[in-house]
């Protein structure tokens, strides 16, 4: 009977507790690698002609980036009554208006900026998320057309996506998606990836003519680029239920 060359998961010690941790085998990869998706449990990458023996080597010697790493990880960040959610990177406290109909609002008040919401609790959430996505939208389709003028491109088609993983995607046709969680960060965050998608219409791929290409419409891409390494994951929580 065959057996497969790698297991489908392993589990790593981690401050004396056990932490189970997926297997993917990759064609492309050309080493170990030991990653945290934005949502998800620890994934170790291992190349399809690699070594299980090596792979667990790599482990072993990464289990105190994935100690600290997991200490810092953010748990779920639901949108509920009296919690706080970044719009464009500035903090507003969730607040029901207790009206049946109504719209969002993001509003400076005494009490600072808050989010009035308009319904019952248990529909907050998807008010919210649907608000976001149509901020998000109106954002991003300000910020691709400055892109896609610069760099002489057309562009199909711009829709918000959820996904847990990816800030953004685009695709040979010009159809870019973007996160719609983008409009949480700072401005200068969202145009970063708005730059970033656009620039594959140009570039698919990630060499470093791609990278020149990012640049030349947005010369200050690193800013952004560097926040989103250290804050996406925390980012990627909000508006998942515990």
């Amino acid at each position: 009977m065959f057996e497969p060359k790698f297991p489908a998961s392993t589990q790593a010690r981690v401050d004396g507790q056990p932490v189970q941790i997926a297997v993917r085998v990759s064609a492309r990869a050309r080493s170990y690698r030991l990653s945290i998706p934005h949502q998800g449990g620890p994934v170790l990458t291992v190349p399809r002609h690699g070594r299980w023996s090596e792979a667990e080597a790599f482990l072993n010697r990464q289990t105190a980036w994935l100690a600290a790493r997991l200490k810092r990880s953010a748990g779920p960040l639901p949108f509920a009554e009296g919690a706080e959610v970044p719009v464009r990177g500035v903090r507003h406290r969730i607040v029901g208006t207790g009206k049946v109909r109504g719209r969002v609002e993001a509003l400076l008040v005494a009490e600072g900026p808050s989010l009035f919401v308009p319904g019952e609790p248990q529909h907050h959430s998807r008010r919210l998320t649907d608000w976001f996505k149509a901020e998000a939208q109106r954002d991003l389709e300000a910020r691709v057309a400055i892109h896609a003028a610069n760099l002489n491109v057309k562009v199909k088609s711009i829709s918000m996506r959820s996904q847990s993983t990816r800030w953004g995607s685009c695709s040979s046709a010009g159809r870019l998606n973007f996160n719609w969680r983008l409009v949480l960060a700072p401005d200068f965050v969202l145009d970063y990836v708005a730059a970033h998608e656009v620039a594959h219409l140009v570039e698919m791929n990630h060499s470093p003519a791609f990278w020149a290409t990012v640049r030349r419409t947005l010369p200050d891409m690193e800013r952004g680029k560097a926040w989103l390494k250290a804050h996406g994951r925390e980012l990627m929580a909000y508006g998942i239920e515990a």
